[in-house]
């Protein structure tokens, strides 16, 4: 498989944008996580951010210098360092971006090393704010932040909520380094998309199902599946970062945590929450993806704790069982016009075989689209980084090559963004 699907960020350039919030204490951790994942970085700080990070351990951290606002008047350079900068950089980080920063910016002003980068640079942004809940929930913050969100390339992160460093309780913490570099590798995980298409799921509401479900047997046991829910939670986080609001429902979930920022997280367990929860959110939505992978059979009486001998256990494990209900034709049969499904479909064979289980599949629930991907063959499926398979469409089959979840994901956006009645929209 090729590198750049495997590591996207191996041997991309990154510059590290650093302004003067608190939150550049944990710059460092991301700039040590982007050189682990291969990614060439440098850094440039604002005079408020040097007070709050040492540029030495930047430096030492990117294996570069750390730029700092005197390095752009070095008369021993034969180009404008902004421009230089903005030139070599593939996708400049923001992180964090203060409140004096994404001002400059919104306005367009070049007062300043890092102000004259964002406005020469015309590679894609990658924006993460952090600042006190009340600057934050200010107006004039909020229309700096909206008009910056409309510039080409951009790719906004909304700071998280939680206890800030000022002992305030409320929105504004940077996203988490871990999410950070998760929304850096998505930016290349679709090629460097151009203005027009790096937040083409603007306007779009997207509903996501991910992991398993979980049927109790008795008050010690259950049924469930290996599923991760990484497919799902990836699939959820890609389409918001191409500007979807998004709904995910999910079962118990193996996937770094900070994977669900910026999502409207709905937790499950059982088959009957995850259908309650389908019935109350899909009218909202303008696609469905459902990537959960539900239990199919349950308890009709789930029993109380079993301590009979061996062959009277088998005896009552064999009574009472009932068949899940069919989530995804359900969905299907009440969905409203214009609202585009996807399903999936673990199977196991070959190729030939996928494909007409996978139609057949895709026929009997109503899908738009139907993703089967096989889960008997090594290094992909379930708990696997990588997975691969067929897309199912009334107009053929689809061949996706064993990728990495998160360029699959982007792969699944594009077919569902086709279907949509009015197409793909711009940014």
């Amino acid at each position: 498989m090729r590198t750049e699907v495997l590591k996207p960020l191996a041997g991309r350039r990154l510059l590290i944008g650093v302004s003067g919030s608190i939150a550049a204490v944990k710059t460092p951790q991301l700039v040590s996580a982007l050189v682990k994942a291969g990614a060439d970085v440098r850094c440039l700080v604002t005079p408020s951010a040097a007070k709050l990070v040492s540029s030495l351990a930047l430096a030492s951290l990117s294996r570069h210098r750390c730029y700092e606002e005197a390095d752009g008047w070095d008369s021993s350079c034969s180009r404008p360092l902004h421009i230089e900068l903005a030139e070599w950089a593939e996708l400049v980080v923001l992180a964090p971006l203060s409140a004096s920063s994404l001002s400059r910016w919104s306005q367009g002003s070049a007062d300043g090393l890092l102000a004259s980068v964002l406005l020469a640079c015309e590679c894609p942004v990658l924006a993460a704010v952090a600042m006190n809940t009340a600057m934050w929930s200010h107006p004039a913050v909020q229309e700096n932040w909206e008009r910056v969100k409309r510039f080409p390339r951009v790719v906004p992160l909304h700071p998280a909520a939680g206890l800030l460093a000022c002992d305030r309780v409320g929105d504004g913490r940077m996203a988490d380094p871990e999410m950070i570099e998760l929304a850096a590798a998505s930016v290349f995980s679709r090629g460097t998309p151009g203005p027009e298409a790096a937040r083409d799921w603007s306007g779009q509401r997207l509903l996501v199902t991910a992991g398993p479900t979980v049927e109790s047997i008795d008050a010690a046991r259950s049924l469930t599946n290996r599923s991760s829910g990484a497919m799902g939670v990836l699939l959820a986080q890609a389409a918001r970062l191409r500007g979807a609001e998004v709904d995910l429902v999910h079962g118990p979930l193996q996937v770094p945590v900070p994977w669900l920022d910026g999502l409207d997280c709905h937790p499950i367990t059982s088959a009957a929450e995850l259908e309650a929860a389908l019935e109350q959110l899909q009218p909202g939505a303008d696609a469905v993806a459902m990537a959960a992978a539900v239990a199919d059979l349950r308890r009709s009486n789930p029993v109380s704790l079993l301590k009979e001998s061996k062959g009277m256990l088998m005896e009552r494990f064999a009574r009472g069982w009932e068949l899940v209900p069919d989530l995804l034709a359900g969905l299907t049969a009440r969905r409203t016009d214009g609202q585009v499904v996807l399903g999936f479909t673990a199977l196991t064979g070959d190729d030939a075989t996928l494909c007409r289980l996978g139609e057949d599949k895709r026929r009997r629930k109503g899908c738009d689209l139907m993703f089967a991907n096989p889960i008997d063959r090594v290094g992909q499926g379930f708990s696997e980084p990588c997975n691969g398979g067929w897309l199912l469409a009334e107009s053929g089959a689809v061949p996706l090559p064993l990728t990495s979840k998160l360029h699959l994901s982007h792969q699944l956006l594009d077919a569902v963004l086709e279907l949509r009645p009015s197409g793909p929209t711009s940014c």
